[in-house]
C-alpha cells in the first residue's frame, strides 16, 4: 500500500490479470419446485470487468448438475474484485427462479495457482458448488493508477470508429451500422448509411470512451430501419449474431489508429469499417482527496481575520488571536419546514444583535433551514447588513395566501420549467416540481441564482461558509435504515463525504465517467435544490415506520435480506485482512418481496447524475481511516452495490436518518471547536443531538457524550451544555431545542411581562394543536412574531453560557499550539 498521505490522491503501481473461472458442477440442488428436479444454470456477474453478465448452459432435470464451463476475465490489481455467482432454476413460461447468489473476493486467490472452492450453499441439504480459480499476471501491463485510497481510476481510451456513408445505401434496403461498447460512457451509437448531407461519399465517426484495462469489446452488426409515416425504426429479430463482429479493445495498442474491421451483411458485400485507439488525459475533474477543497482553505484564512477580531473584542482579552490560536465556531440547524426556516432567520438575527455572527465560521442547514442560508447569500454582504430587512421579507411570504402556487398559470409555469430541466439534461421528478412550487411560495419570482453564485458572498470571509446536507439513498428494495451515504453541498463543491470524492459546485447536474467531465450541462437553479434538500415527500414507509416507532424488528426479522458469512478455515487462513468475507445471499420468499417491495418502494422521488460512475474501490478501502470513519451502512461490505457502481445517485432530505446537519461540521479537516445546535424540532427537541451522539459513538467520531436524566427529558431547558474533555478533538456542543420556559413571564432577559403582556409569551411549540406544525406554510402575522421573538429571547437569555463556551475554546486552542511548539522544540533540540 503506497504510504502517501490519505489525504489526497496519489499514483499507485498497478498490472492487470488474467483470470480464469470453472464452474464445474453442483450437488443435492433442490429448487423451488416440488415435483420435478431443478433446471440449474450459473450465472457469473463481475462488474469491475464487465459490464454485462456471463452464464453457463442449462443441464435440465437434475440435482447434481454438471457444467464444466471455462470463462476469462481481465481485472485489475489494484481494484476491489469481487465475482457473483448465481445458481437460478430455469422456468418455461415463468421467470427463472432465483435460488442462491454467492459473493466472493477474487483477492482470495494467489497468483499462478488453481483453487477449488466447494461453496456450502444449504447445510440442511448438503448443497453445494464447486468452482475453479486460477490468476496469471499479464505480462508488460504494469502502470500507475490514480486512487485516494478508497477509489481508483484506471487509464480511460478513446475508441473512433469510422465508416464511410455513400449517396445511395449500398444495400438493398435501408441500413444503418449498430456500435456497442458495453461499459462505455456512451453505451452504443448508430449510423445511417445513406448520406443525406450534400457531401460525396461523407465519413461519420462514434466515439466510444472506456476502461483501458478491462475486458471490454466493440459489437457491430447490420440493421434494416423501416418507415412507417413519421416513425423510423429498426428490426433488432433479424441480428441473430450471424452478422455480428466483435473486436476485443484489449489486445488493440493505442499506437494503432487504423486498424479496418469487416462488419457481415445479410446481403452484398461486407461493411468496411476504421477502428483506432487514442489514450485519454491523466487529468480528472472530481476530485479525489479527503482534504478540504484549495477554495475553502483560501476563505478560511480570509474568515480567521476577522472572527480572532471578534473574539478579541466579545471575550475582552488582552492579546490578538493569531494561527491555530483561533477556534472555529459553527451554527448546525435542523429541518423543519417552515418553522425551522423561520426560527433559523431570527436566530441569526440574535446572533447578529450579540454581537456574535462574526465569529461564525461555517452555517450547516438541513431540509427546511436550507430555505433560509439560500436567500440570504443571495446578498453578498448579508451578515454585514441590519436582518431585520430579510426578515420582513420572510414574513411577507409566510403569512401569504399559498392558494395562487395552484392556479393554472403556475401548473402552466411549473410544465414549462420541468420540460426545459429535461433539456438541460436534468431528469426531471415531483422532487424538481416540490422546488418549484417551494420557489412559488417563498420568492417573489423566478429565482435565477445558483449554488455557485454564493461564492461572491465568502470572496473576503465576510459571511460565514454556508453547508447543505442532504443523504443518498437506494431508490428501491433497501431501507435507509441499511443504507444511506452523507452528501454535502457548498458553493465551492458537492461530494459524497465517505468516499473522499467531490466536484464543483457548477458542475453539479453535469455527466462524469471514469473522474472526467463528459456532458456539461447548466447548473441547476437553486429552487431544485431546495426541493432536494427539503422534499418531505420522499420517505417510503420503512423509513416512516422507524421515524415514527424507532423500531426495525419487523424489518430485520421478516424482510432484510438474508445474507451469511460462509468462508471455510481454509479460506480465512490465507485471506488478507483487507479482503471482505465470502457470502451467501439466498432470496426471500415471495411473501417477504411483496413487502420489501411495499416497504421501500420510493415512487416520488428524482434521480441526478452519478458522478462516480466509472470510478471503482479500492481493493483496500475498507483500510482506509475516512472511509470507515464514515461507514453507514451494512452494505459497505458489498462493493458492488455501493455508488460507484450505480447508474444514478438518489439524494433526499438528511431528516430521514437523523434531522440535523452535524455530519458536515464532524469533519476533522474542519477542526469544528463550537458547535451551536438550533434543534426546531417540536415534539422531540433533544433526540436529534441523541441520534448524533449515538451515530458518533458508534462511527469512532468525536462527539460529546449525551446523557441526560429522566427530569431533563420531561422539562426542556433553553439550552444544554455537551462538553466532554476526555474525547480528542470533540467540540463544544451549545445544544438550543425550541422550548417556551421563563418567555412566559420574560419578554427580554430580566425585563417582566406586564399583565397586559402575558398573552404574547402563550406561543404554543409542542402538542397537535400547535400553529407550527410541518405541513403547515402559512402562518398569521402574530404567530410568526412570537416564534421570532421567542427564538431570540431563548438565545439572548443564555449569552453567558455561550461566552463560556467561546472561552474554554480559546484556551483550549492556546494550550494545544503551546504544547505543539514545545514538542516542535524539543524535537528541533534531538536532531
Amino acid at each position: 500500500m503506497n504510504t502517501t498521505s490519505p489525504l489526497t490522491f496519489y499514483k499507485e503501481k498497478a498490472s492487470n490479470y488474467e483470470l480464469t473461472v470453472r464452474i464445474i458442477k453442483a450437488q443435492n440442488i433442490h429448487g423451488t419446485d416440488v415435483v420435478t428436479k431443478p433446471d440449474c444454470y450459473v450465472c457469473l456477474r463481475l462488474p469491475t470487468s464487465l459490464a454485462g453478465r456471463k452464464r453457463t448452459k442449462t443441464v435440465w432435470n437434475n440435482r447434481d448438475p454438471v457444467w464444466d464451463e471455462t470463462f476469462h476475465f481481465r481485472i485489475h490489481s489494484q481494484v476491489k474484485n469481487i465475482l457473483e455467482l448465481s445458481v437460478y432454476d430455469e422456468d418455461v413460461g415463468t421467470a427463472d427462479d432465483h435460488l442462491f447468489t454467492v459473493s466472493y473476493d477474487l483477492g482470495n486467490v494467489p497468483l499462478n495457482e488453481n483453487v477449488v472452492e466447494n461453496f456450502t450453499l444449504n447445510t440442511e441439504f448438503q448443497e453445494e458448488l464447486q468452482v475453479e480459480f486460477t490468476l496469471v499476471i499479464i505480462p508488460e501491463s504494469q502502470k500507475k493508477v490514480t486512487t485516494n485510497g478508497v477509489l481508483v481510476c484506471p487509464e480511460m481510451s478513446a475508441l473512433q470508429v469510422e465508416v464511410q456513408k455513400q449517396k445511395r445505401d449500398p444495400f438493398k434496403k435501408k441500413t444503418e451500422l449498430a456500435l456497442s461498447v458495453r461499459g462505455s460512457f456512451e453505451d452504443s451509437h448508430s449510423i445511417l448509411l445513406r448520406d443525406s448531407s450534400h457531401e460525396l461519399n461523407s465519413r461519420e465517426t462514434a466515439v466510444f470512451h472506456f476502461p483501458r484495462d478491462l475486458g471490454t469489446e466493440l459489437t457491430a452488426s447490420l440493421r434494416r430501419v423501416y418507415s412507417s409515416f413519421d416513425v423510423t425504426f429498426t428490426n433488432e429479430t433479424e441480428n441473430d449474431g450471424s452478422n455480428q463482429t466483435t473486436v476485443p479493445l484489449s489486445v488493440i495498442s493505442p499506437m494503432e489508429s487504423d486498424i479496418h474491421v469487416q462488419v457481415p451483411a445479410m446481403e452484398g458485400k461486407p461493411l468496411d469499417i476504421q477502428i483506432g485507439l487514442t489514450e485519454c488525459p491523466e487529468k480528472l475533474d472530481v476530485r479525489l482527496g479527503f482534504d478540504l477543497c484549495d477554495k475553502e482553505k483560501i476563505f478560511l484564512q480570509k474568515r480567521q481575520r476577522l472572527v480572532a477580531d471578534t473574539l478579541k473584542r466579545v471575550l475582552k482579552l488582552e492579546e490578538d488571536l493569531v494561527g491555530e490560536e483561533i477556534p472555529v465556531v459553527a451554527v448546525m440547524a435542523t429541518g423543519g419546514g417552515v418553522r425551522a426556516m423561520t426560527c433559523l432567520y431570527s436566530h441569526l438575527c440574535g446572533l447578529q444583535n450579540m454581537g456574535l455572527l462574526d465569529c461564525v465560521t461555517y452555517i450547516a442547514s438541513a431540509s427546511g433551514s436550507t430555505w433560509t442560508t439560500t436567500k440570504l447569500f443571495e446578498d453578498p454582504n448579508w451578515s454585514q447588513s441590519n436582518l431585520s430587512e430579510p426578515i420582513n421579507n420572510a414574513k411577507k411570504h409566510v403569512t401569504k395566501n399559498k392558494i395562487s402556487i395552484f392556479s393554472v398559470d403556475r401548473l402552466k409555469y411549473y410544465r414549462k420549467e420541468l420540460q426545459q430541466a429535461a433539456v438541460d439534461g436534468q431528469k426531471p421528478s415531483f422532487t424538481d416540481l416540490w422546488g418549484l412550487m417551494l420557489e412559488s411560495m417563498l420568492q417573489n419570482g423566478r429565482n435565477e441564482n445558483r449554488l455557485s453564485d454564493q461564492q461572491a458572498a465568502l470572496e473576503n470571509g465576510q459571511n460565514p461558509l454556508p453547508i447543505y446536507l442532504a443523504i443518498n439513498v437506494k431508490q428501491d428494495t433497501i431501507s435507509t435504515l441499511d443504507f444511506k451515504e452523507w452528501c454535502e453541498f457548498t458553493p465551492y463543491e458537492v461530494g459524497l463525504i465517505k468516499y473522499g470524492a467531490f466536484i464543483r459546485t457548477e458542475d453539479y447536474g453535469s455527466e462524469f465517467y471514469m473522474g472526467r467531465l463528459m456532458k456539461k450541462h447548466p447548473e441547476p437553479r437553486i429552487c431544485f435544490l431546495q426541493g432536494l434538500w427539503g422534499n418531505v415527500f420522499s420517505l417510503n414507509l420503512v423509513d416512516t415506520w422507524y421515524l415514527t416507532t424507532q423500531l426495525d424488528t419487523f424489518w430485520d426479522t421478516w424482510v432484510k435480506d438474508r445474507i451469511k458469512d460462509i468462508d471455510k478455515e481454509d479460506i480465512r487462513l490465507r485471506r488478507e485482512s483487507a479482503h471482505t468475507k465470502t457470502r451467501l445471499f439466498t432470496p426471500a420468499g415471495t411473501f417477504s418481496r411483496i413487502w420489501k417491495g411495499v416497504l421501500t418502494n420510493r415512487p416520488i422521488d428524482g434521480e441526478q447524475h452519478n458522478f462516480l460512475q466509472g470510478l471503482y474501490l479500492h481493493k483496500d478501502y475498507h483500510q482506509q481511516p475516512q472511509f470507515s470513519t464514515w461507514k453507514d451502512s451494512n452494505l459497505d461490505n458489498f462493493p458492488n452495490k455501493l455508488t460507484p457502481l450505480a447508474d444514478n445517485l438518489c439524494l433526499v432530505d438528511a431528516g430521514y436518518f437523523i434531522n440535523a446537519s452535524f455530519p458536515p461540521l464532524l469533519r476533522p479537516e474542519r477542526k469544528v471547536d463550537v458547535i451551536i445546535s438550533f434543534d426546531y424540532t417540536l415534539d422531540t427537541p433533544l433526540l436529534a443531538v441523541e441520534q448524533t451522539c449515538n451515530y458518533c459513538t458508534t462511527q469512532g467520531i468525536g462527539f460529546p457524550k449525551v446523557s441526560l436524566s429522566e427530569e431533563e427529558r420531561k422539562t426542556h431547558k433553553e439550552c444544554y451544555v455537551f462538553n466532554d474533555d476526555e474525547i480528542n478533538n470533540c467540540p463544544i456542543v451549545l445544544h438550543f431545542p425550541l422550548v417556551n420556559d421563563t418567555f412566559k413571564k420574560f419578554k427580554e432577559p430580566g425585563v417582566l411581562r406586564t399583565p397586559e403582556e402575558m398573552s404574547d409569551g402563550n406561543v404554543d411549540v409542542t402538542g397537535a394543536f400547535s400553529p407550527y406544525f410541518l405541513t403547515n406554510f402559512t402562518y398569521s402575522e402574530r404567530d410568526f412574531d412570537r416564534l421570532n421573538k421567542l427564538t431570540q429571547y431563548n438565545l439572548a437569555n443564555n449569552t453567558e453560557l455561550i461566552l463560556d463556551a467561546l472561552q474554554t475554546a480559546v484556551q483550549r486552542r492556546k494550550a494545544r499550539n503551546n504544547s505543539c511548539q514545545m514538542q516542535q522544540t524539543v524535537a528541533q533540540k534531538k536532531t
